[in-house]
């Protein structure tokens, strides 16, 4: 599934980086807690967190993903969007619940790392 796909499944909002929203995501992983995103090992995944700071950013970069949605109308600063752009990772800011958002992405075709 493209980012772009993405984006309008869940009703997100892209704040960087759209021109890379033809990337091809296979996987979903839903986590607040960036310690249980490294311990994940798989490619063309999206990460979904409602941790905004810029470790959320840093913990992408080490796990190769290359979007992180985030949910629950969490706002991202400048400097995560400065970082992100910096590493080419796409930003997308989300209303809905890390539930919500992880269902619909489900529902349409991402797969579950575990």
């Amino acid at each position: 599934m493209k980012i772009q796909e993405v984006v309008s499944i869940i009703g997100g909002e892209v704040l960087c980086c759209n021109h890379l929203l033809d990337r091809e995501v296979e996987f979903a992983f839903a986590s607040d807690l960036m310690s249980d995103v490294l311990t994940t090992q798989v490619d063309k995944m999206l990460l979904l967190t409602g941790l905004a700071n810029l470790q959320a950013i840093r913990t992408a970069e080490m796990s190769d993903i290359n979007c992180v949605v985030f949910v629950r109308n969490k706002k991202v600063t400048p400097e995560m969007i400065s970082l992100a752009i910096e590493l080419e990772i796409i930003i997308v800011e989300c209303k809905t619940s890390m539930f919500s958002a992880s269902g619909k992405l489900y529902t349409n075709g991402l797969k579950p790392v575990f």
